[in-house]
């Protein structure tokens, strides 16, 4: 008896807290922040990772050169991604429909059901085309560029000329869109065309099929092939979430949703959020304490263990998490190969860098040598070169790294990680290496200043020597080592990939 009333004692409690949390959590919790790589910039240009250490600029240091790698701003869906959402529309209906009829048959309310659900239709029904950069995504890349402008006025306030600015962009037109974006943010004022002053600019590109200093992952068929081997196994570590979550959502609406359609919903949550700005329709789905009690003892044990806004939206927290994971093994450390064929890149950055400083000791007169190489692609350059750089690493993660050594898988939630594709990598993201001239007085005649998302951030030493040992071209057609998951076993498979 007593035990009884202990337990209901406790669930009381529970009741209690969960009306605290759910009032609270509201005011605190923006999921905007929590949408991985469909983040939008100004969601967390100004949230820093949890170790991040400031890089600070000696006294007596001007900035000489700037070198920017920038992902494209926000975009719509892709073709593929809208169907997806057209498919999700008619599965809904069919829910929807099914659900109705067994109410009828044994009287029962679907009240439960949120009312936006019914007769549903995706925003982007009947686009023909998608992927396109938006007037949100415009706006990211226009802004950044008249901060860098403010930041570093000595670096830009000589008459354009396209070898003193270079632009460069993936063939891809969001790419190339958000670099017009930056150069008429970069240039406003500059020039003589209508009111705005505005000024022409060049953009080039490489192409796709070749262009391995921002497109490495197109033209690497070994890597291409790593990453399809790699898929199954992330969406096995992806299961148990999804079937956790679905089973939550089936039990609160009544709607005999699968994994796929749970996926389907958290994928329109994050365009809705990002690019609608609308929170409270598929993102309320899985934002509900009382989804929590009705879930498995092991996520409801872990969700008490988060923080009073994280608890009420363990959910989101857990979605996310699965799509951090994703980036982490396709497209971060989870294989060597993954950033090691950014070094073309990285080789481009430090060629253009002794450029400058070359310029800087022959007093070449201003106008005759570069002064910025602005680049605009992808999620994947994006995180490949962060990788490539060491950024988002703990402890000695980086030293395991140099000696190709297997890192642990970014940590679940409720526990605190670092790696986070809304901080890694979300749109208009960004990593600028800025080259300064030092007085001879300084302890080092040039210093290389490294910002991510416009956040000065130190670097793990020894960067550059050891990935100039590898090679793009004998990376990307060595024999390698797959491993496969085959019947709960591993299967060894070598090939010439």
């Amino acid at each position: 008896m007593e035990r009884k009333m202990t337990m209901a004692t406790l669930l009381v409690q529970l009741l209690v807290l969960a009306f605290l949390i759910l009032s609270k959590s509201d005011e605190t919790f923006d999921v905007r922040q929590h949408l991985s790589t469909v983040t939008r910039y100004g969601a967390v240009k100004d949230v820093t990772a949890n170790d991040y250490e400031a890089s600070t600029i000696p006294d007596g240091c001007t900035a000489i050169h700037l070198n920017l790698v920038a992902r494209h701003g926000t975009r719509s869906p892709t073709t593929n991604r809208m169907r997806e959402l057209d498919n999700l529309a008619n599965r809904l209906e069919v829910l929807l429909r099914d659900v109705k009829a067994k109410a009828q048959k044994i009287n029962i309310s679907l009240q439960q059901i949120p009312s936006w659900l019914w007769g549903w239709q995706s925003p982007w029904k009947g686009w023909q085309k998608g992927g396109e950069l938006i007037s949100k995504g415009e706006d990211e890349l226009y802004h950044l560029a008249v901060r860098t402008r403010e930041r570093f006025p000595d670096l830009f306030d000589e008459e354009y000329h396209q070898d003193t600015f270079v632009i460069k962009a993936t063939q891809v037109p969001r790419t190339s869109a958000s670099a017009v974006a930056f150069g008429i943010g970069l240039f406003n004022g500059r020039g003589s065309l209508g009111a705005g002053k505005l000024h022409a600019f060049a953009v080039t590109s490489e192409s796709r099929a070749s262009d391995i200093l921002l497109s490495f992952f197109d033209c690497c068929e070994k890597y291409k092939k790593i990453r399809k081997n790699q898929e199954p196994v992330v969406d096995k570590l992806k299961e148990p979430i999804l079937d956790e979550i679905t089973s939550a959502l089936v039990s609160r609406y009544q709607l005999n949703f699968t994994r796929h359609d749970t996926s389907s919903l958290w994928f329109l949550c994050k365009q809705e959020a990002s690019l609608l700005d609308i929170t409270d329709q598929a993102c309320s789905l899985f934002s509900h304490f009382e989804i929590l009690i009705l879930t498995s003892c092991s996520l409801f044990v872990e969700s008490l263990m988060l923080t009073l806004e994280d608890t009420v939206h363990v959910q989101i927290a857990l979605l996310e998490w699965t799509d951090d994971l994703e980036l982490f093994i396709l497209k971060g450390y989870g294989k060597s190969i993954n950033y090691w064929i950014g070094v073309p890149l990285l080789q481009d950055i430090v060629h253009s860098m002794e450029q400058a400083i070359k310029s800087k000791e022959e007093n070449l007169i201003p106008g005759s040598y570069e002064k910025a190489r602005l680049r605009f692609a992808h999620a994947e350059t994006l995180v490949l070169f962060s990788c490539l750089l060491g950024l988002f690493l703990e402890g000695s993660e980086f030293e395991q790294i140099q000696r190709e050594k297997s890192l642990e898988l970014p940590p679940k939630p409720p526990q605190k990680r670092n790696w986070k594709g809304s901080m890694v990598t979300p749109f208009a993201g960004n990593i600028m290496l800025v080259l300064h001239s030092c007085l001879d007085n300084s302890s080092s005649k040039y210093f290389v200043q490294v910002l991510h998302n416009e956040v000065p951030v130190a670097l793990p030493e020894r960067i550059v020597g050891p990935s100039m040992k590898h090679d793009f071209y004998s990376l990307c057609r060595a024999k390698l080592e797959v491993q496969l998951p085959k019947d709960g076993e591993t299967q060894k498979n070598k090939a010439e990939l």
